[in-house]
């Protein structure tokens, strides 16, 4: 997915988050849609940037608890100060992963928290948290990585960041599994688990949702049809009242039982629907993207073949 931002309104991004959340590989996909990227700058520093007129495009700025001069008043200041004096009214995406991810993160990489270079990984992590509490309350855009691998997170940069000025609505479609739990952070939910289930069919279990057979197992379902209908008409009224309410991103998640047949298939043509209306949509299929992602971790099998 290619996406500019348009050269005429330039957009100052500050990035935070938990150490282990994200925020450079947020950074290297902002800098990839053409902003200049600048990680760890002391807080005193940023006004420096503006000075003498310069003509500035659009920035991306990661901001870090281990900074000397942090705080949060600090930093609510410069960004008031920016927005009043040079119109650039920042936005502030907060990066965040529970406990639990974070300590296997830092598990699985060896290295020592920055808050806690003597300690156990918890104590810098639980810290670290209590000092930024404050900026996730006031973030304006809050992506929970905790079941994004790193190529999940540089779409969702893409298409937070990467739209056209003037649809400023972000539309995320994914599917999932109820059996691992919503997708946070989802603002419309639809249970698909009424509709003919595909597994129970031995030739089409192994295929999922995006397999013109299962598509068209599921479409044999009466139900099917006028559900999407329903709810394509449903989110083509309430997302322009998302827009008036100034709302900046929607996701909308199906869900099923396993999260490979029925939810797939109605994402993708609630999705393909929303596209045909004029809507810049990205899709995700969560429990897909986990087995592949399982997949290509899996080690080899010597003499025999896995299923």
């Amino acid at each position: 997915m290619s996406l500019l931002l348009p050269s005429d309104h330039p957009r100052l991004v500050l990035v935070t988050g938990p150490s282990g959340a994200g925020r450079s590989t947020a950074l290297n996909a902002l800098e990839d849609l053409g902003f200049e990227a600048i990680d760890n700058i002391p807080l005193r520093l940023i006004p420096r940037l503006f000075d003498r007129g310069a003509q500035i495009g659009s920035l991306a700025l990661g901001i870090d608890v281990r900074n000397r001069d942090f705080s949060v008043d600090t930093l609510s200041a410069v960004m008031v100060d920016l927005a009043n004096s040079e119109g650039y009214g920042p936005e502030l995406l907060y990066l965040d992963a529970p406990m639990d991810v974070l300590l296997r993160r830092y598990s699985e990489t060896r290295r020592r928290h920055p808050l806690a270079p003597d300690g156990s990984p918890q104590s810098g992590i639980e810290r670290e948290m209590e000092l930024l509490a404050p900026l996730r309350a006031m973030a304006s855009r809050l992506i929970e990585t905790n079941d994004l691998s790193p190529h999940d997170l540089r779409s969702e940069i893409q298409a937070a960041f990467g739209i056209a000025s003037d649809q400023p609505l972000v539309i995320s479609i994914n599917s999932f599994s109820y059996k691992r739990g919503l997708p946070r952070g989802a603002d419309l939910v639809f249970d698909c688990r009424f509709l003919l289930n595909p597994h129970w069919q031995e030739e089409l279990r192994a295929f999922t949702g995006q397999n013109e057979d299962v598509v068209s197992y599921i479409a044999t379902d009466d139900h099917y049809r006028p559900f999407l209908e329903k709810v394509t008409d449903l989110l083509l009224f309430q997302f322009p009242a998302m827009m008036d309410e100034g709302k900046a991103h929607a996701l909308v998640a199906f869900g099923c039982t396993g999260g490979k047949h029925r939810s797939v298939a109605v994402a993708e043509a609630a999705g393909s629907a929303l596209a045909n209306a004029g809507w810049r949509v990205s899709i995700r299929h969560r429990e897909l993207d986990r087995r592949a992602e399982l997949s290509d971790h899996a080690p080899e099998v010597q003499g025999s073949a896995a299923e």
